[in-house]
């Protein structure tokens, strides 16, 4: 089973990286960009039949270590969920 997490910054987090992208793409004459924020993208393949088990561990994964609940919202989408 696949499963797909999404990680991106809380509102009122500074994204020096965002703020970067933002610069260059201007610097590309993207001028219509008003503002860029940045996260990562996760794939996991679990070996898992359930798509409730394989959630509720991917949970685990992403409060354990995949995001930074202080600063980061995750978001999980299950194939089969």
């Amino acid at each position: 089973m696949k499963a797909k997490v999404h990680v991106t910054l809380k509102a009122g987090v500074l994204d020096p990286q965002g703020k970067a992208i933002g610069n260059a793409l201007h610097g590309l004459g993207f001028a219509a960009v008003k503002d860029v924020r940045q996260g990562k993208y996760i794939e996991l393949e679990l070996d898992e039949r359930d798509p409730l088990k394989a959630r509720e561990t991917v949970e685990r994964m992403c409060k354990s270590l995949l995001a930074n609940t202080v600063i980061e919202n995750y978001r999980i989408e299950v194939d089969g969920a």
